[in-house]
């Protein structure tokens, strides 16, 4: 990976989209909607705090995380697609 957080953000590897329904029904691609979960793959230092400090990030690398849906923008690291996205527009750490 080539990128490298900054401050309290965190790079997330999204899951990928369903293609067929429970029923087994095929999706549309343009019907896919995009997965509000994914693993975290690089953090931050974490935000300062008025005296200079990083305050501890509440995710580390390795974490399936719940996130906001309009949170973050993606980006390209080499020919991987990753969303980049604040510590605060991610919800729930899963398991």
């Amino acid at each position: 990976m080539n990128l490298k957080p900054l401050g309290d953000r965190v790079i997330i590897k999204q899951d990928e989209a369903e293609t067929t329904t429970a029923s087994g029904l095929f999706i549309a691609g343009d019907a896919k909607e995009k997965p509000q979960t994914g693993t975290v793959l690089a953090v931050g230092p974490g935000k300062m705090d008025k005296d200079g400090k990083n305050l501890p990030m509440p995710v580390k690398k390795g974490d399936r995380v719940v996130y906001s849906k309009y949170g973050g923008n993606e980006v390209l690291d080499g020919d991987e697609e990753v969303l980049i996205v604040r510590a605060d527009d991610i919800y729930a750490i899963i398991g």
